[in-house]
Formats: structure tokens, sequence, C-alpha cells
């Protein structure tokens, strides 16, 4: 009889920078100048994208993670997939983004009802959700942090 057989996990992080040169984030417009430098502006006023920003306890950057990328009027998040890289990384904090390829800078039914999603999720790990920003193609921003709907 053969003996029982799985396959070994195993979960990394590398990071290049390092932590001495990670950003901070104090508020929306730290965050926003980072992310709309970091953006794809071929894209932007093309095709909606969702990423997450995986923060330290100090709010410092440890990276950008692109989700989603998807049509003109939305994109699909896996919040299983979310959680597996918010987890992997070790993050504390996290800031949601995506664009609105429109330029409408309103945060939709479907943008809310996400964000109390992640953000239910989110109390189950400890991790804090610092913001969700919602950017036009021009690099306007939304915030729900700084309009008090996080």
């Amino acid at each position: 009889m053969s003996k029982a057989q799985v396959n070994e996990i195993k979960i990394s992080y590398k990071g290049g920078l390092k932590s001495s040169k990670w950003q901070k984030i104090g508020n929306s417009k730290d965050a926003a100048e980072l992310l709309f430098e970091d953006w794809d502006k071929d894209t932007i006023a093309l095709q909606e994208t969702f990423k997450v920003v995986l923060l330290n306890n100090s709010n410092k950057v440890k990276g950008v993670y692109q989700l989603s990328q998807g049509g003109i009027t939305g994109t699909l998040i896996d919040l299983r997939i979310l959680f597996a890289v918010i987890l992997k990384s070790l993050s504390v904090a996290i800031i949601l983004t995506h664009n609105h390829p429109s330029g409408k800078l309103i945060p939709s039914e479907a943008d809310k009802t996400l964000t109390d999603k992640i953000k239910k999720a989110s109390k189950l790990f400890d991790i804090t959700i610092l913001d969700h920003l919602i950017f036009a193609p021009d690099g306007d921003y939304y915030s729900f942090s700084d309009n008090g709907i996080l």
C-alpha cells in the first residue's frame, strides 16, 4: 500500500525595496499621488482596474497589488484573492482603489456594497481599511475616508 501524498504549500513575499525607503501614507492626498503616478495612463480612461495598497503598522507602503482589470463600466473582485494577498504579505492596513473611466467621481451602490463587504471581512483579521479611492482619468479622486463613508 502506498502512503498518501500531498503537495507542500510555500508562501513567500519578496520585497526588493529597503523598508527605510517605503513611502509613508499620512492622508488621502499621499495615497492618491503615489497611486496616480503608478497608474497605467494608457488604460485609465478605457478600463476599470482595482488595486490594493498593502501597508505595515507604520502606514508605510509594502506594495501595490493589481487585483483585477475589467471593462469600461466594471471589474470583478474576488475577496478570497484579495485576502490571500493581504494575509500573505502580512499587511495590517490597506487602501482600496479603482478608477472610473467615465471620470464620474461618485461611488456607485456596487462600490459602497463591495467596500462594506471588505470592511466586514477585514475586522475578522484585524486589518484596517484606511481608505477607498476612486480615480478619474485626469488624476482627480474621491476618498471614502475624507467623505465620511468608510
